[in-house]
């Protein structure tokens, strides 16, 4: 059973939850100022999450399984190599997906009617490769709901507020989602697939990559404005800042070996420390 869990996880990287995940708890004690939230609520929250990614990520390796076969940098994947067969991989997102609307359901009436639109956003992310650049803002956008649903799911509406947190993940979303694309500007260019950094190059796609994650750090600086928030808040924030810097001095256009450091390592960093920052933020008010 561990070994098939294992595989799985594998299959859709579930460390990766790791990049929204705390954006969206983030949001969850910004709500809680104003609306209480239980215990159950929160791993209700949770379980939304992994079940709406690990969806979204099934689903892109279904549909993506002509392109990972081929691909050096995806032919390790378990799907490829047969560990999963597609059969299985389809049945798990189906079984995910009913898990998150199963969660929706039990948060509110709202959430239920939203759950089914959510996901159709997630699962349309993996088909724009084959016709936009834009793909990675279309990441960024999927991605970027987590807070604004979490907010939703406690406070039983949207708040102007929260689309900041939502803005901030989008932008952070793409901009290293653009970083990591430049691993496959070969393979993008002669598979005929859309992305930045097949269109315009390393170098351009590496500014508009910087240019994101300035918009991510503006966002998240009006986070602190919105809320009124600590101003520890702005101590977290600074070293958020300084980790973006490191993360775009690590890739260049002619070294691109540190784009897996600075993929994972850095922005599940940057991850935690933003949620960790909220969480003071709020609590030494």
């Amino acid at each position: 059973m561990w070994a098939k869990i294992y595989i799985y996880g594998k299959l859709i990287k579930f460390s990766h939850t790791v990049f929204a995940l705390p954006f969206a708890l983030a949001a969850v004690l910004l709500a809680n100022r104003e609306y209480p939230v239980t215990l159950k609520t929160v791993l209700i929250i949770l379980v939304a999450m992994a079940s709406a990614r690990s969806a979204a990520m099934g689903f892109n390796r279904f549909v993506d399984y002509r392109y990972d076969r081929i691909n050096p940098r995806t032919a390790g994947r378990p799907h490829v190599t047969g560990q999963v067969g597609m059969s299985s991989v389809l049945a798990f997102v189906l079984v995910s997906a009913a898990v998150f609307v199963l969660c929706a359901a039990l948060l509110s009436r709202t959430c239920l009617i939203l759950s089914v639109p959510v996901l159709g956003v997630l699962f349309f992310y993996s088909l724009t490769k084959r016709f936009t650049s834009f793909s990675h803002l279309f990441l960024g956008f999927a991605i970027g709901l987590a807070p604004a649903g979490a907010w939703v799911a406690v406070a039983g509406s949207l708040d102007a507020r929260v689309v900041l947190l939502s803005l901030a993940l989008m932008c952070y979303i793409a901009g290293f989602d653009i970083l990591y694309a430049c691993q496959d500007i070969e393979f993008d260019r002669v598979q005929r697939l859309f992305s930045i950094p097949a269109r315009m190059g390393v170098g351009s796609a590496l500014r508009l990559s910087t240019g994101l994650h300035v918009l991510t750090f503006a966002f998240l600086l009006l986070v602190y404005f919105a809320f009124g928030l600590a101003k520890v808040y702005l101590l977290f924030l600074a070293i958020i800042s300084g980790l973006l810097f490191c993360e775009h001095i690590m890739v260049r256009p002619d070294c691109l070996e540190k784009v897996n450091v600075a993929f994972f390592h850095v922005n599940s960093a940057i991850s935690v420390l933003l949620f960790f920052g909220i969480l003071a933020g709020t609590l030494m008010l």
